[in-house]
C-alpha cells in the first residue's frame, strides 16, 4: 500500500472564544487548592487556538509518514508525542532548533506559547463527570548531571512535569522505575515502554508524557444487538469482526456526507469529547486519505447536523502499537537531533554534548459498546439526495478516526482501522 496523502486536518476554533474564557477562569478559582495547575498567565483564546493548529498540522504531517510503509492499522496520540518533543525542543538551539520548529511550528522560550501548554494541560485535566482524562509529563536526571534551573523550572511550571533524578548506570532499576510511572499514568495500559538495553552510563535525560482517557458514549450500543459481521479489509479479503449495532430510541446523531465520504460524530458523556469517524462510501481508504484537509473538515463540521441514522453499525475494535520514531521524525526533517556532536541541546544543559538516542511511543485503544478506553505515552531519551433514503453508517471497510477536546479541536489520539479482529 503507497499512499500518498496531504493531510492536515487543522483546528476547529474554540466556540465560545472570550466568553469561554471567562467561565473557564472562574472555574479556575473555585479549584481546590492542592490541585496542581499550570502556569497559564499569558494565554490568550488566539494562542491556545493558534497551539491547538500547530499540534493539529503536525498529527497529519505525521500521518504522512507513517502510513507510507504501513498496510495495517495504525493508532498513536499526537498530543504525548508534541507535548514531549516540545519539552525537548525548549532546550534545543541552533540548527536543531530551526528543524523541530519546523515539524512543531510554535515559538521556542515564549511565555505566550508556554503559558498556552499550560492551559491546555488545564483543560484536560479538569475533573468533569461522564469521562476520565488525565495527561502527565515528567523528566527524569541523571543523578550526577547538572542541568540549567532555568530549563527544570519552565518544564516543572508550564508542562507540571514531575521532576525525578536516577542513577542510569544502574539501568534494569532505571527502566523499571520510569516503566513504573508509565503504567500508572495509563492506568496499566501502556507497559514495558523502556528497555534497560536503552539505558547506560551515557543516558543523562529521560523526557515522557502520558495520556489517559476512558469515556462512556453519551448513546451506548446495547451488547445483546452485536453480532458477528464481515469487515472487508480490502475489495478481496474479508474477516470476521463483532459488529456493534445501534438499537437506541434516540437514532439521532451528528452527521454529514459528500460525494465519497459519510462523517459520523459521536459523542461520549459530558460531550466535551467525540470520536469522528470518516468512512469511505466505496472501500477504499484513499478516497479519506486525498480528501481531509484543514479547509474540508472545517466545512465538514459546520455541516454535521442532527440527523437520524436508521443503521448504524461500527466494529468493536481493540488496538496496541509500538514505534521508535527516530526515522519518522527524521523524515519530517528532524534530523540534527538524533546526531552526535550536530544536535544541540545546550538550553538545557549549557554544553553542545547532548542529542536524542530514541523518540518511544506506545499506544492503545479499546472501543466497544459502552465506549472508548485509550492510553499512550512518549519517552524521549535524551458529510440529502432529492429522495430521502434511510441512512445508514455501516463501517464494514477501513476507517479513519480521532478523538478530539471538542472546545478546543485539539486531537488527543488519531488511527485508521485496516482490520479490526488483528
Amino acid at each position: 500500500m503507497n499512499i500518498k496523502s496531504i493531510l492536515s486536518f487543522g483546528v476547529i476554533a474554540i466556540l465560545l472564544g472570550a466568553v469561554f474564557i471567562g467561565i473557564y477562569y472562574n472555574s479556575q478559582n473555585n479549584v481546590q487548592s492542592d490541585e496542581i495547575v499550570a502556569v497559564d498567565t499569558f494565554a490568550t483564546t488566539r494562542s491556545v487556538q493558534s497551539l491547538v493548529d500547530s499540534l493539529n498540522d503536525f498529527s497529519f504531517a505525521f500521518y504522512d509518514e507513517i502510513i507510507k510503509d504501513e498496510e495495517s492499522n495504525v493508532f498513536y496520540s499526537p498530543y504525548s508525542i508534541f507535548t514531549a518533543l516540545s519539552m525537548a525542543y525548549e532546550g534545543a538551539r541552533e540548527n536543531t532548533v530551526v528543524q523541530m520548529k519546523d515539524i512543531l511550528n510554535i515559538l521556542q522560550n515564549d511565555s505566550v506559547t508556554e503559558s498556552s501548554f499550560g492551559r491546555l494541560y488545564n483543560l484536560l485535566n479538569q475533573n468533569k463527570e461522564g469521562y476520565t482524562i488525565n495527561t502527565a509529563n515528567a523528566f527524569w536526571a541523571n543523578v550526577d548531571y547538572k542541568f540549567l534551573d532555568e530549563y527544570i523550572n519552565l518544564l516543572k511550571s508550564y508542562y507540571i512535569a514531575e521532576a525525578n533524578e536516577l542513577d542510569f548506570s544502574k539501568n534494569v532499576e532505571a527502566a523499571e522505575t520510569i516503566n513504573t510511572w508509565i503504567e500508572e499514568q495509563t492506568k496499566d495500559k501502556i507497559k514495558d515502554m523502556i528497555k534497560p538495553e536503552m539505558l547506560s552510563d551515557l543516558t543523562k535525560l529521560v523526557l515522557t508524557n502520558a495520556i489517559y482517557f476512558k469515556g462512556l458514549w453519551e448513546k451506548q450500543f446495547d451488547p445483546k444487538n452485536t453480532f458477528e459481521a464481515d469487515f472487508k479489509t480490502n475489495t478481496l479479503q474479508t474477516v470476521k469482526v463483532n459488529m456493534m449495532n445501534y438499537n437506541g430510541k434516540d437514532k439521532k446523531f451528528n452527521y454529514t456526507e459528500t460525494e465519497d465520504l459519510k462523517i459520523l460524530e459521536l459523542d461520549y458523556q459530558g460531550s466535551d469529547l467525540s470520536m469522528i469517524i470518516i468512512l469511505p462510501k466505496e472501500n477504499n481508504i484513499t478516497l479519506a486519505e486525498k480528501q481531509i484537509s484543514a479547509v474540508n473538515l472545517v466545512d465538514w463540521k459546520n455541516n454535521l447536523v442532527e440527523k437520524e441514522i436508521d443503521i448504524l453499525q461500527i466494529p468493536k475494535f481493540k488496538l496496541e502499537t509500538e514505534y521508535n520514531l527516530n526515522d519518522i521524525l527524521s523524515d519530517m526533517g528532524m534530523t540534527d537531533a538524533f546526531s552526535p556532536g550536530v544536535a544541540n541541546f545546550s538550553g538545557m544543559d549549557g554544553t553542545n554534548d547532548l542529542f536524542i538516542s530514541k523518540v518511544l511511543h506506545k499506544a492503545f485503544i479499546d472501543v466497544n459498546e459502552e465506549g472508548t478506553e485509550a492510553a499512550a505515552a512518549t519517552a524521549i531519551i535524551i458529510g440529502v439526495t432529492a429522495i430521502q433514503e434511510p441512512t445508514t453508517f455501516i463501517a464494514d471497510h477501513p476507517f479513519i478516526f480521532l478523538i478530539q477536546q471538542k472546545e478546543t479541536g485539539a486531537i488527543l489520539f488519531m488511527g485508521k482501522v485496516m482490520n479490526p479482529s488483528e
